[in-house]
Order: structure tokens, then C-alpha cells, then sequence
């Protein structure tokens, strides 16, 4: 298991401010040809912006990265970016999915760019994979190709009292191309009095054998929202999978313990673990760490 210790950790990524709504984070890494690409989202506070702009950048040894591409919520017409997922396929291509919110709403979709580069992905370019409807909002989608098919675990949201929106439980869905999706159900949900109970996001997924093993932010209240913290969760398969312990996992020191949307990628000798973790004046920046 790759729980996340901080203390063991280096910056990758600094958050573009000082402060609390300035952050670095919801990466995705990919290794592939000797170097470790990242996707991630940059942040201001809400009056300044909120979700940016997504960068990839890539890194030798997986901490000094440089950046390659920038992609603003401007280009992808949303008013806030959050957690991009970049892909490399079995063919050799490469997908980027952005977590895109639509204009004064809280609803969110997914929209999916290909290239044949990470630093090559045309906004102009993008379609709505994930659309989400007037019920529900989809975003952050954690996508997997195994077993000669696309899987994917994607947080959504309730839209139907604007009040109750930042509730979260993870859906599945599994797809023949990794653009048209089917939905499978509901495969981590809330519990009822831990400290999971108002939200849970799948963030990492490891195939092991016949169990699944899977990473999740959660939180017990709206007021946790933004400060979720890592937890466990295992199951027989990915639609099936059940939060272990009465505790998270991980958690930063600082603020309200957020440590959040983990990404893990092999290296040699090891795996390279990333995430957005809370730092003592409140801003977030994505952290790495060799295991």
C-alpha cells in the first residue's frame, strides 16, 4: 500500500500565491520513454479566478520539471479547471480529460483533448465525453486501461439543491475506446458517521491480482470542501469497492489536514507518488515522494 507521508516528501510544483485559494495540485503523472510526465491544475481564490489554467510539464528524475504546455479556462470556455487526467494509450497517442465547470452553474463536464504528444493537446480540439446532466455534475475522473478495456471512476455531484453540490460519490463506468462511457453504478459511496460522510472521490486506482486497491479524498462536511483528506478503499473489482479503517490515512499538518487526489506512477526501483497537500499558510502545493 503507497500511503502517502509527507515528512518524506519535496515540492514539485509551487503554488502560483501565498495563502489560503492559491494552489498547485490535482496532478496526474505518466511514465513513459525515461521521463515522468505531470498534468495539474493552478488556482487562485474564488474573487481571483478559481481553476485557471491546467500545465503539463515532464522530469527526468521526477522532481525538477519543466513546463511544456499551458492550457487556460479561457481556451476551454469554463469558468473554473479542476483536476486534469492525462493518458497515454496502448497505440502510442496521448488523451487529456479536463474537468471543465459550465458558466454559472455548479454543474461539470468532462471534455477529452488527443494528440500525438503531451505538449501538442489543441483546446480547439476538445469534445464533451463526459457530459453529466441537469441532475448531476461529473468531474475528476480517475481512467485506467486493464484487461483490453477503459475504466474509469469519476466524482459526481447532486445539482438539484445548489445548497447540497459539494456532496460527492464515486460512479464507474467502463468503455471499448476510452470515449464513449458506460455507466456501471455507484462504486464508492459515503458513510453514514465517519469521517468520509459527506464525500468521497476515487484519486488512484492499483490493480492487484483479483483485489482492487483504490485511493480516496473524503470529508464528513461541507466545510471540510477543499481540505479532503486520503483514505483506502478495496474491493473483489472496480465497481465494487469498500472504504477500510475509521480514519484516513494520510493527511497534511496544517489547516484542515488536506491531503488530496494522489497520483502513483512506477519508476525504477520503485513508484513515484504525487498529490496536493495543505502547507502551514494555507496554500497547496503538490508534493512528491519516492517509494
Amino acid at each position: 500500500m503507497f500511503a502517502p507521508k509527507p515528512e518524506r516528501s519535496v515540492v514539485a510544483v509551487p503554488p502560483p500565491g501565498d495563502g489560503p485559494g492559491f494552489w498547485a495540485g490535482a496532478p496526474t503523472a505518466v511514465s513513459r520513454d525515461g521521463w515522468i510526465y505531470l498534468a495539474y491544475r493552478l488556482r487562485r481564490p474564488l474573487d481571483e479566478g478559481r481553476g485557471y489554467a491546467v500545465e503539463i510539464a515532464r522530469s527526468a528524475d521526477g522532481e525538477r520539471f519543466e513546463r511544456i504546455l499551458t492550457i487556460t479556462k479561457e481556451e476551454m470556455k469554463t469558468e473554473s479547471l479542476e483536476r486534469p487526467t492525462l493518458v497515454a494509450t496502448p497505440e502510442g497517442g496521448w488523451r487529456l480529460y479536463l474537468s471543465c465547470a459550465t458558466y454559472g452553474t455548479k454543474h461539470w463536464r468532462v471534455e477529452m483533448i488527443e494528440a500525438a504528444g503531451p505538449a501538442e493537446f489543441d483546446p480547439a480540439d476538445a469534445r464533451v465525453v463526459l457530459p453529466g446532466d441537469l441532475k448531476t455534475g461529473v468531474k475528476d475522473p480517475v481512467i485506467l486501461h486493464h484487461g483490453g478495456m477503459w475504466h474509469l471512476w469519476a466524482s459526481c455531484h447532486p445539482l438539484e439543491d445548489p445548497a447540497e453540490a459539494d456532496q460527492m460519490v464515486t460512479e464507474y463506468a467502463t468503455s471499448a475506446d476510452g470515449v464513449e462511457w458506460v455507466w456501471q453504478g455507484t462504486a464508492l459511496d459515503r458513510r453514514p458517521g465517519e469521517w468520509d460522510s459527506r464525500g468521497v472521490r476515487v484519486s488512484a486506482v492499483t490493480f492487484s491480482g483479483g483485489t482492487v486497491i483504490a485511493y480516496y479524498d473524503g470529508r464528513a462536511s461541507a466545510e471540510e470542501n477543499y481540505e479532503e483528506r486520503t483514505g483506502v478503499a478495496i474491493g473483489p473489482g472496480p465497481s465494487t469497492l469498500t472504504a477500510t479503517g475509521t480514519a484516513p490515512v494520510a493527511q497534511s499538518e496544517h489547516g484542515g489536514g488536506g491531503l488530496r487526489y494522489l497520483s502513483i506512477v512506477p519508476v525504477p526501483g520503485g513508484h513515484r507518488l504525487y498529490y496536493e497537500l495543505t502547507r502551514a499558510d494555507g496554500a497547496h502545493e503538490l508534493r512528491t515522494e519516492l517509494r
